[in-house]
């Protein structure tokens, strides 16, 4: 069984963004030599996301629009606030969104669906935060 991990790192310019992070994940398989296993790829912070959608501009703005309804920014309408924060909204919108993806790895290759990418979902940006790639296999 192999082993192989790699660490992406994001300084996003707004506060809430999607970015497609297939390329990175596809060149981490690729480097790591498993042709049969899972790829893991894991927010490792508690404002942002790692999930799997369609890459299509439509769609992401309306995931903003969507999320805003659910958990709208404003630094008076939560309890987490108070401690001197104004990002409660984004740890509701981590986990809307979901924390990590796990993807089967097939002849070398990620094994996804029709559309299918991996999205890093930031929602408290404008600082440096990382994603975890953990892949294991033969």
């Amino acid at each position: 069984m192999k082993s192989y991990t790699e660490q992406l790192w994001f300084n996003t310019r707004n506060r809430q963004e999607f970015i497609n992070i297939t390329p990175q994940v596809e060149k981490a398989v690729a480097a790591s030599g498993v042709e049969e296993g899972l790829c893991l790829v894991n927010a490792m912070h508690i404002t942002a996301s790692v999930f799997i959608n369609d890459d299509e501009s439509g769609l992401h703005a309306d995931f903003s629009r969507w999320l805003e309804k659910f958990a709208p920014y404003g630094k008076e309408k939560y309890r987490h606030n108070d401690s001197g924060e104004d990002n409660a909204d984004a740890h509701l919108k981590r986990t809307i969104m979901g924390r990590e993806a796990v993807v089967a790895i097939t002849k070398g290759k990620l094994d996804f669906g029709p559309w299918e990418q991996i999205f890093y979902g930031e929602f408290d940006g404008r600082r440096r935060k990382r994603v975890l790639v953990k892949i294991i296999g033969e």
